[in-house]
């Protein structure tokens, strides 16, 4: 049976997940006006419901001028109203759905806010880099943010979005504390200088993110364990990264505290070069350095996953289950061709990933894909040949190579007694 480990159900506080491949938080900016999930997003989480776990893209807890500009919300009623048909969709096949909570903080740009709102950060301090490439000239990330006056104001965003999350029909919800985003932000030195109770030590600067989390738990009800938190430790994206000398004592204290909170499980996504394009980040061993903090939370893992390695890691006990993102973009049932031993869809076009592309329907590169069925009834002998048995038989002689060597270890391994002589 093709990677068993993956396949085992898994208890997460009272719920059951029915596989450990959990569908990545991947924000496709294609909602409606008013940051409204429309039908088609219905389609393309009802299409990825064979996943154990569904993490929503990042969905805004208050208007911000995000550079997708069809972005989804969680702080309205109409918000509310058609996420509840995207976890109706979900719960009809048997997956759990938790939405990520989003605050973009020193990456927004006022230009793109629907109100002329303006772009807050922790301390004024801007990120370099950034692209609006809905603005005129394509500005990059405002230089002169403006300081957040009370972060408490915001840390009440949190437990409200987190509450909107429950009325919709989650079953909980994971706070995004990576990716240079707002409570990432909080976390790192160079983007903190705050000298009040959330700036200056360990502990200040991850007093937002923990704030944060207690609030989502209020706001979900009381249920620790509904709550999940994302990571990205190495930085990268967003400008984003501290000195390993800096970073390491700043997650164990993070990671320690998050875990006596006694949430379902945090997130920690790998150094993934392909995200820290200016060479920004600082490579950091999350397994090595904060997996064995973690006591009573699951753990889940995200960043360029193989189904080969994600079987290993859960197997070896580094990781409860693990987060796929651009595998299920192009191949909706992805978990079922994982354990079958199939084929993934091959077709990758990198524009689809910024909304809906210029001169094509919503649906393309979006809810288009097909599944393993309709993938086989398209391919003509010649197609099906190269793209099915081919693969599948190098991969089956592969595992028999490996079989067949074991067992020549086995029969012919020498004796305690001969190999004394």
């Amino acid at each position: 049976m093709p990677l068993p480990n993956l396949q085992e159900p898994l208890k997460l506080g009272e719920l059951t997940l029915k596989n450990r491949v959990v569908l990545a938080s991947l924000t496709r900016d294609r909602n409606g006006p008013g940051r409204v999930p429309l039908k088609d997003n219905v389609e393309y989480y009802s299409q990825r419901a064979s996943a154990g776990l569904i993490l929503t893209e990042s969905a805004l807890i208050s208007e911000q001028g995000v550079e997708w500009g069809s972005a989804p919300g969680i702080f309205t009623q109409a918000q509310i109203d058609g996420w509840s048909k995207v976890t109706a969709a979900v719960h009809a096949q048997g997956s759990i759905i938790f939405m990520q909570l989003w605050h973009v903080g020193r990456v927004a740009h006022p230009g793109m806010h629907a109100e002329g709102g303006p772009t807050l950060s922790p301390s004024g301090i801007g990120a370099r880099g950034g692209k609006f490439r809905l603005l005129p000239g394509k500005p990059g990330y405002v230089k002169d943010p403006e300081v957040i006056k009370d972060p408490w104001e915001i840390i009440g965003l949190y437990e409200q979005a987190a509450r909107n999350a429950m009325l919709a029909g989650c079953d909980g919800v994971e706070v995004h504390c990576a990716n240079g985003y707002l409570v990432h932000q909080f976390l790192e030195s160079h983007s903190n200088t705050r000298t009040d109770e959330f700036g200056g030590s360990i502990e200040n600067r991850a007093r937002f993110a923990l704030e944060a989390v207690k609030a989502a738990i209020r706001g979900i009800g009381g249920d620790s364990r509904r709550v999940g938190v994302k990571l990205s430790p190495s930085g990268g994206y967003n400008d984003m990264g501290d000195p390993i000398d800096i970073l390491i004592p700043l997650y164990t204290y993070l990671v320690t505290e998050l875990d006596k909170l006694n949430i379902g499980y945090i997130q920690f996504m790998r150094y993934w070069a392909i995200t820290d394009i200016d060479g920004r980040g600082t490579p950091v061993d999350s397994v090595k350095f904060f997996r064995p903090l973690v006591k009573n939370a699951l753990v889940m893992f995200n960043g360029g996953f193989t189904g080969d390695e994600a079987e290993e890691f859960v197997k070896s006990g580094k990781a409860d289950f693990i987060s796929f993102g651009i595998p299920f973009i192009r191949t909706p049932d992805l978990p079922i061709r994982l354990f079958n031993g199939q084929p993934l869809n091959n077709f990758h076009d990198v524009t689809i990933m910024f909304g809906a592309k210029p001169g094509y329907s919503l649906t393309y590169g979006y809810t288009d894909f097909p599944r393993y069925e309709e993938w086989v009834k398209s391919l003509t002998t010649v197609q099906w040949i190269v793209n099915g048995w081919i693969p599948m038989f190098f991969k089956a002689a592969g595992y028999a190579a490996l079989l067949k060597n074991r067992l020549i270890r086995m029969v012919f391994r020498p004796s305690k007694r001969s190999s004394k002589l």
